[in-house]
């Protein structure tokens, strides 16, 4: 009677580890019917489109349709569709029933770079370099002049890494995301410039003048003076009186008459 006991008390046990080993063996063996691509924020940008991403996994050594699961490298396929620098994430594994399933994540961008070489970037949220590869162009802050973009910028490097020397970009970013983030600052500047001094032009997209932020250091301050100018001053004289409204000098709003 104990033995008989004892064989029934093995069978849970067993239950835990057979079943899942058969069919874990059984989907080893059944092939690739589906892939499965989900890209998050698609409808905010279209950096990278789901065709792109299936093109990559089709055109894999092999393919991947109808081949059966265990000799589908998951892994592989995730390292070829990472090489879209457009996409901050990418995962890859392979359901139980024989779906390929890709998550992937586009990369927020927060400028648009239009660079001294004549190339054309986009800079995302966590400082990260993407090379302008297609048509598709997303409403940003553009920033051009003398602006570099570095190889190790181009090969992954943040410009927030402080090993970058060229701290222009660096500092740009910081003012670009002040902007972005200020509802006010947010409507009223377009575009951003860099001079050979180094020194930042800001294009407003109301009144036909420029804005001389000078060196990028306090440029809060110096954005909160213009702020209280536009307010009181300019609905007063008019917004087309002035061509430069100068900033550079510490708590000044010097203005040049057109």
């Amino acid at each position: 009677m104990k033995k008989g006991l004892k064989i029934l008390s093995l069978f849970p046990t067993l239950y835990l580890f057979v079943v899942p080993a058969y069919f874990t063996g059984l989907s080893y063996t059944r092939p690739c019917f589906a892939i499965e691509i989900a890209i998050i924020d698609s409808a905010d940008y279209n950096f990278v489109t789901e065709k792109e991403i299936r093109n990559i996994i089709n055109n894999s050594p092999g393919g991947v349709l109808g081949r059966q699961v265990r000799e589908i490298s998951a892994e592989e396929i995730e390292n070829r569709i990472r090489v879209l620098r457009e996409l901050r994430v990418a995962e890859v594994y392979m359901g139980i029933d024989g779906t390929l399933h890709v998550y992937a994540d586009q990369r927020k961008p927060v400028m648009r770079v239009m660079a001294l070489n004549g190339s054309d970037y986009f800079v995302d949220d966590e400082g990260f370099v993407v090379r302008r590869r297609n048509l598709y162009t997303p409403r940003l802050h553009i920033v051009g002049g003398n602006v570099n973009i570095t190889s190790p910028m181009l090969s992954g490097i943040s410009v927030l890494d402080t090993s970058i020397r060229n701290t222009v970009l660096r500092d740009i970013f910081y003012l670009v995301d002040y902007i972005r983030n200020n509802s006010f600052w947010s409507a009223q500047i377009d575009q951003i410039y860099v001079d050979n001094n180094n020194e930042i032009d800001l294009v407003p997209r109301v009144g036909n003048h420029i804005i001389h932020l000078g060196p990028a250091d306090d440029f809060r301050i110096k954005l909160n003076n213009l702020e209280t100018f536009y307010r009181k001053v300019l609905p007063e004289v008019g917004w087309n009186k002035y061509s430069v409204i100068n900033l550079k000098y510490k708590d000044q709003v010097v203005c040049k008459r057109r």
